[in-house]
């Protein structure tokens, strides 16, 4: 599916961060980041409207999540290949969905990964399908 600008009614990241509320009782072990799925909205900004099995395909195949935990060991292991990158909570990380554990936290659709199983990072969400 090629590029689709989607029409957010506010900041995607808002929406999951509002959505998932307090997670201070979370605690993730070793090299584990947990990473709250982005879920497209229904409206392209062009003004194609998605299906629901469209949409609820995001939640099996989304490929794209907020990072919003990681554990104390997570992209600082010494010669892995994170050496030299910064990660930070917020970023737009990118993954293979089969990879990672789907949970929800606060009712909002998670997946819990080891780091070395993040793909990538990207600007826009909607860049990646």
């Amino acid at each position: 599916m090629p590029h689709m600008p989607m029409l957010h009614e506010q900041d995607p990241k808002l929406t999951i961060l509002e959505s998932l509320g307090d997670i201070s009782n979370v605690e993730l072990f070793h090299n584990q980041v947990l990473l709250a799925t982005y879920l497209r909205p229904t409206k392209t900004k062009s003004g194609l409207i998605l299906t629901d099995s469209h949409v609820d395909e995001d939640r099996y195949q989304s490929k794209v999540g907020l990072l919003v935990k990681r554990g104390p060991l997570a992209f600082e292991q010494d010669g892995n290949w994170f050496t030299g990158m910064e990660f930070n909570e917020h970023d737009w990380l990118i993954f293979r969905p089969s990879e990672g554990w789907s949970i929800t936290v606060n009712n909002v659709l998670c997946r819990i990964f080891d780091d070395v199983n993040i793909k990538g990072r990207v600007e826009d969400p909607d860049s990646v399908y």
